[in-house]
């Protein structure tokens, strides 16, 4: 009962932090709220939907194809396993840390899933088990040697990046790729397994539902905490926008295959963490030692168990990327979770608006970024453009999110000191 009371009091207390940006005056207060927010630094998402609008309309002027529906289906599907690392990253940059490692974690996982099920006979589902359980162990690991010993992160993970890709050269030993049966369902996951009509639109409504249902309840805390509450116009608005824009998106996919279930997978895994960083304790101590660790440390907050149980979810998110990227190739090689998977995941989180130096971002910039980095890697294949373009673009575009991330640290420490 006192937790409880405890965490209604942790989330009245953030709101009102924000107080003094945000004035619920229907649906024009909204639109003022976001406007104050901006010109205080706080861009939030708007660069990165803005960039992503300009990329797919220039894709599109270059390659009519680039927006039609097949090649959406398999843009969400090559999104689903890096998204899915990179949301991993972006809890570990949330307090000002780094995980070089988490595509060497998604290759053991691989090798372990396919050694496991393939050679030693395990069933499917405890193969995946075992994956998951060794990447917990990683991740505690880190943190222990993080809390103990005081070794920077960024030591840390580089050690385990070499000797992680060594431990995954031994588990696939001689054979060095090892394939998968394709009518199995952990293949079909990655490669035909898509929802039914019904059942998208039925997630669609639920979403929308939800986010209503979500920001009435924030409301009627702060009208119980003495504070000015959202409009039931603007929560509506809010709701029913993003209800038509899943409902097009679901009807414009499914004039090929449809939405994937791996791809649901990795929204539903954002939208959980969402959750969790937003309504729970747990989530503001995140975001507290990601800004200042001294303080948080001072307010009472348990700096070592928060370290500790971010890189762990840091290292499974890494593994359940990994399971989804061999599920989509159908097997696993010793290339697996090697190339560009460590780049491609930390450039999602930092594109998405998670910022390197901690207390900044959110589960979305997963899901952000990888539509930026995918989008453009698809879009240049289209144009049959080799992947040196890519590279080069992708550091730009990159560059770009950091300089922002900059600016708008700038913008709010003027700000705050006006």
């Amino acid at each position: 009962m006192s937790n409880s009371k405890s965490e209604k009091g942790d989330e009245l207390a953030a709101d009102l932090q924000d107080e003094r940006l945000i004035h619920y005056e229907g649906i024009g207060g909204s639109v003022r709220a976001f406007i104050q927010k901006v010109r205080g630094g706080d861009l939030g998402s708007l660069p990165v939907i803005i960039g992503l609008i300009l990329i797919w309309a220039v894709f599109q002027f270059l390659n009519p194809n680039f927006l039609s529906s097949r090649n959406l289906v398999d843009l969400t599907m090559q999104s689903a396993a890096t998204g899915t690392i990179a949301i991993g990253v972006v809890l570990v940059l949330l307090i000002a840390q780094i995980d070089l490692s988490v595509g060497s974690i998604s290759g053991l996982a691989a090798a372990i899933v396919a050694v496991g099920w393939m050679q030693l006979g395990w069933p499917a589902w405890l193969a995946i088990v075992v994956a998951i359980l060794a990447a917990l162990v990683i991740g505690f690991l880190y943190g222990i040697l993080y809390t103990r010993f005081g070794v920077p992160t960024f030591v840390i993970t580089l050690a385990g990046l070499l000797a992680i890709l060594g431990l995954q050269l031994k588990v696939l030993g001689a054979h060095g790729s090892i394939n998968l049966p394709f009518d199995s369902w952990f293949v079909q996951l990655g490669t035909t397994l898509f929802l039914p009509p019904w059942a998208a639109y039925a997630l669609a409504v639920i979403a929308g539902l939800g986010m209503f249902f979500s920001n009435w309840s924030r409301s009627r805390r702060r009208v119980q905490a003495g504070l000015t509450g959202a409009s039931m116009s603007a929560m509506i608005l809010k709701s029913a926008l993003l209800l038509v824009l899943l409902l097009v998106v679901v009807w414009y996919l499914a004039m090929t295959r449809g939405v994937g279930v791996m791809f649901v997978l990795f929204v539903l895994f954002v939208v959980i963490m969402n959750f969790f960083l937003t309504r729970t304790r747990w989530g503001r101590a995140v975001y507290a030692v990601g800004g200042n660790v001294e303080a948080a440390r001072r307010s009472g907050i348990k700096v070592d168990r928060i370290v500790i149980s971010v890189l762990m979810l840091g290292t499974l998110f890494a593994a359940i990327g990994g399971l989804f990227a061999t599920a989509k190739l159908t097997a696993a090689t010793l290339s697996s979770g090697g190339g560009d998977t460590n780049l491609m995941a930390i450039a999602a989180a930092v594109i998405g608006g998670t910022s390197l130096f901690g207390g900044r971002g959110s589960a979305y910039s997963a899901l952000l970024g990888i539509f930026v980095l995918q989008s453009i890697s698809n879009g240049l294949s289209l144009l049959n453009l080799d992947s040196s373009v890519r590279y080069m673009i992708t550091g730009a575009v990159l560059l770009l999110a950091v300089i922002i991330d900059a600016l708008s640290r700038r913008s709010r420490a003027a700000h705050g000191q006006a």
